[in-house]
């Protein structure tokens, strides 16, 4: 009986990485609003650094609502394909070399959305976590929260359901 060989850890770290980058980089949108994501583990935290092309009142200066509106959305869409894809990664079901050339898995596809915009979205750097709360092979629901200078002072959260894609055939 052999034993799996064990993996060195920059080496699934690299392929962990591998495969946010490639998902993350193949949205369009995510690129013009300079979305980025960190990832510690399998939790994610999405970053939209300022621009003055977020600005929607330049008299108060304020980010756009539909600016926090793409950038909720984008961090629960990218957050609950992560959370379907990392157990693909973990379990070995995906090759992450297709990813970084571009073959990516299929999105969630937004039902609906609800925003509560709590207060003015500064003219400074924003963040985001999303939360998958249900997750089935159909849908599937996730709660936003995104924050500027204090994670505990939120300036915006939304819920938004989701209709999951069917799985590939293998």
């Amino acid at each position: 009986m052999s034993r799996k060989r064990i993996e060195p850890v920059q080496v699934i770290k690299q392929r962990r990485d591998g495969a946010l980058h490639s998902l993350v980089h193949g949205v369009p949108y995510v690129q013009f609003l300079g979305i980025e994501f960190d990832r510690r583990g399998d939790e994610l935290t999405a970053i939209m650094p300022f621009d003055d092309k977020l600005i929607g009142n330049p008299m108060l200066p304020a980010l756009h609502g539909g600016a926090i509106a793409g950038f909720l959305e984008t961090t629960a869409v990218i957050g609950l394909a992560w959370s379907v894809l990392w157990e693909d990664i973990e379990s070995g079901n995906v090759d992450t070399e297709e990813l970084a050339v571009g073959h990516l898995p299929r999105l969630p596809k937004t039902i609906d959305f609800n925003i509560d915009y709590l207060r003015s979205g500064l003219p400074r750097d924003a963040y985001a976590r999303a939360r998958v709360t249900r997750s089935g092979r159909r849908y599937a629901s996730v709660h936003v929260e995104a924050w500027q200078d204090q994670r505990g002072k939120l300036f915006a959260q939304a819920t938004g359901h989701f209709l999951m894609p069917a799985p590939a055939d293998g």
